[in-house]
């Protein structure tokens, strides 16, 4: 399911996993910058292989001779329509051959596949907001961690998930969802109600707080935070497998 809004560029184009390429009607909206101006999202549902393009206006639009917006989209989309291609064999491709790109304006695209997961790959908890609860946490996440055999991952994931569900409980509010997804890495998933967003600090010798994050950072590959649907945010953090995993 994909919410999206448009802030002065062109609509994304959508490529089911036949190659066929649509670009939704979405509501134009203000560049970003421009006042408190609102914007109008649209909810899509994105089958499991779709890709989704997003680029900037320079991408399809070119200073150097007027070309019809029409026929920019549709070699954008012709030159979209590869299925089966990776998606960084398809990006690369797409920046190489499109004509209309201009030396003076910026050019930008992104490709992202949706996939989906089946249900072993992923375990899910709901948490109260008590600090008590962080031990549960940990004891949940080391039995998960067995059954998948990655009892070598537990001291680091064990960290993590003390770190992250401190702090949903300290700055958070309402129920606390742990959510760990084995992939191609190992991504743990600590979300709550609140839309206060977590801010990394350099904790001084003498602070009690303010290292929760910068831990977590030495533990893993890479790590963020996302708004959800219908408010609050998740906050994530992705480690590497064992090469024999």
């Amino acid at each position: 399911r994909c919410t999206m809004a448009r802030a002065g560029h062109p609509p994304p184009a959508i490529i089911d996993s036949h190659g066929k390429v649509t670009f939704p009607d979405l509501p134009a909206g203000a560049p970003l910058g421009i006042g408190l101006v609102p914007f109008e999202a649209v909810e899509l549902e994105l089958p499991p292989g779709t890709q989704l393009a997003l680029y900037t206006d320079g991408l399809i639009e070119s200073r150097d001779h007027d070309l019809d917006v029409d026929v920019a989209m549709q070699r954008l989309s012709a030159s979209l329509a590869q299925p089966g291609w990776s998606l960084e064999h398809l990006c690369s491709s797409v920046i190489e051959t499109l004509p209309t790109q201009s030396r003076f304006d910026d050019v930008t695209l992104l490709l992202v596949r949706t996939r989906s997961l089946s249900p072993s790959q992923t375990a899910t908890w709901d948490l109260p907001s008590d600090p008590a609860d962080v031990r549960t946490a940990r004891a949940l996440v080391t039995r998960q961690l067995a059954r998948w055999g990655l009892d070598r991952m537990v001291p680091s994931t064990e960290l993590i998930v003390s770190e992250l569900v401190t702090n949903a409980v300290r700055h958070g509010t309402g129920l606390i969802r742990l959510r760990l997804i084995r992939h191609k890495v190992l991504t743990c998933e600590v979300s709550d109600t609140s839309n206060s967003l977590p801010r990394l600090r350099h904790a001084r010798s003498l602070d009690e707080s303010g290292r929760g994050l910068p831990i977590v950072a030495q533990l893993c590959q890479r790590q963020g935070c996302r708004c959800t649907t219908g408010g609050g945010k998740t906050v994530w953090a992705e480690q590497e497998l064992p090469r024999d995993a």
